[in-house]
């Protein structure tokens, strides 16, 4: 089911107030926006609302004892990247960033933002189709900028589809088959990455998957793995092996 509005502060605002007072919708439900005043992203940055935009919210409810909530996040991802590469066929470079972005090359072209009420995981999703938002210090792209236009409505029934399929797999304890299905789009294994920790600062290492709780793993200059449980993991080497981005 979708509902689409005109203008909100944040969809993914709106899904977590209505689970909090208890009309929480169900599984399936999407809220979509044309635009939003007040949308954000990861650690509170700004969630632009290009027009013509993909911008909408659904969530998935909890059972006890099901896998670590945080794989929602990789779960969406997923999905994302299989709606893009269904309706952009060729579209190359088409890679998933841990924890929660899906770039073209080094560009971001969709993210993905998980909030928690209760047992209600709401999974706020952003793709720009039409266009693309100029953030400082990052590349960022579009489908239509990149020769492959698609309407908002119609990216939005491909992504549903796509989503339900996963959801219901996780649900069922697929996930090791979805994590894997995961690292196969994922930014290739070895590719220089960043990370800031809050212990050591900036640390770089080749990009080594995700385990089994989906935390990223880094293979340090020495040898050493190290897990990636909190923050943004960002490039540094180019995944496309073309140097640096």
């Amino acid at each position: 089911m979708f509902e689409v509005v005109n203008e909100i502060p944040s969809t993914n605002a709106a899904l977590l107030a209505r689970a909090g007072g208890g009309d929480c919708p169900f599984e399936g439900y999407w809220l979509i926006a044309d635009r939003q005043s007040a949308g954000r992203g990861r650690s509170g940055r700004v969630w632009s609302d290009g027009a013509g935009n993909f911008m909408g919210s659904t969530l998935a409810l909890l059972a006890p004892g099901e896998t670590a909530p945080q794989t929602l996040a990789l779960v969406a991802g997923l999905a994302v990247h299989e709606a893009v590469a269904t309706l952009c066929p060729g579209l190359a470079h088409l890679y998933l960033k841990w924890p929660n972005d899906l770039l073209v090359g080094s560009a971001k072209l969709a993210g993905v933002l998980l909030e928690r009420s209760g047992a209600a995981i709401v999974v706020g999703i952003g793709v720009n189709l039409a266009q693309a938002p100029q953030v400082e210090g990052r590349a960022t792209t579009s489908l239509a900028e990149l020769g492959h236009p698609v309407s908002r409505d119609v990216f939005a029934q491909v992504l549903a589809e796509r989503w339900a399929l996963h959801l219901a797999a996780w649900h069922t304890g697929q996930w090791p088959v979805l994590r894997a299905r995961w690292e196969a789009c994922a930014v290739p294994r070895g590719t220089l990455v960043s990370v800031n920790d809050k212990a050591h600062g900036a640390i770089m290492g080749g990009f080594a998957g995700i385990d089994a709780d989906g935390v990223a793993q880094l293979r340090l200059a020495d040898g050493r793995m190290l897990a990636v449980h909190a923050g943004d993991v960002d490039l540094v080497g180019d995944p496309c092996g073309n140097g640096l981005p």
